[in-house]
């Protein structure tokens, strides 16, 4: 017994940490508008601060950039799309000239990172906030099966170089976790049976972006981008995932149909 609770040590902490985050997360949600606009322009802009950081920006540098990114997110969702979209690549720009290290880790990561965040306040503002549960949903189901999965069923490993603690188990569990997510929207009417294979590409889209982080994580040798996380790390640490997913649906939403749930 001894030999296994090491597994779960971490178990409680986590918890704790995303009851609070879900918390604030589900009355954001509810409430839409502004103040979901606002809390994922906070986010973005330190997600981006962690990234400076995190690759060997100064703290003048993170602050600036962090707060370039948050003010072209606030004001993203109040502007035309096609206006909003240049802000939202602008910072990938200004970090060139200031970084001195990593810079297309930096240009690639921040430009993800703010048209993520963009599209997720789109998703709400046109589609309700059903569809943007579907995917908060859907990046926690996948990652809660296979945490669970992976430390119950173990197995083989998914690519031990990058994330040692990611096994084929876990992999799996995550998609199924997904389809079942995607089989409750179809058998409540909310859609059709394609949002059962839709929900799997977009738990494969938040695995990825896990993968990506830990790769970045991986070649500047550090564990967690930030400390900001009791048992999760840093933001980039824990919404990495809902990153991949919310870039996946931004780039192939031409090929989808989301019925509107109408936004309050």
């Amino acid at each position: 017994m001894a030999v296994n609770s090491g597994k779960w040590d971490d178990l409680t902490v986590r918890l704790v940490s995303a009851v609070v985050m879900v918390g604030v997360g589900l009355v954001a949600i509810w409430i839409g508008g502004w103040v979901f606009a606002g809390l994922v322009a906070l986010i973005g802009g330190a997600m981006i601060w962690e990234l400076v950081r995190l690759i060997g920006g100064g703290p003048n540098q993170a602050l600036m950039l962090a707060g370039l990114a948050g003010v072209c997110l606030a004001l993203g969702a109040v502007i035309p799309p096609g206006f909003a979209l240049p802000l939202m690549m602008a910072p990938a720009f200004v970090g060139l000239g200031q970084l001195k290290a990593h810079r297309t880790v930096f240009m690639t990561f921040s430009a993800a990172i703010l048209l993520a965040s963009f599209g997720m306040v789109a998703l709400r503002q046109d589609y309700g906030m059903a569809w943007l549960m579907w995917l908060v949903l859907v990046v926690v189901v996948t990652d809660v099966a296979g945490y669970f999965a992976g430390r119950m069923i173990g197995g083989p490993k998914f690519w031990p170089r990058v994330s040692p603690k990611k096994t084929w188990s876990g992999t799996v569990a995550g998609w199924l976790g997904a389809a079942v997510v995607g089989a409750l929207y179809w058998q409540a009417g909310a859609s059709g049976a394609n949002v059962i294979g839709v929900s799997i590409a977009v738990s494969m889209a938040s695995q990825m972006g896990d993968i990506a982080e830990s790769a970045i994580k991986r070649r500047v040798g550090v564990k967690d981008a930030s400390t900001l996380i009791p048992g999760h790390g840093g933001l980039l640490d824990r919404f990495d995932g809902m990153l991949g997913a919310a870039l996946f649906l931004l780039l192939v939403a031409q090929f989808l149909v989301f019925p509107a749930g109408g936004a309050p």
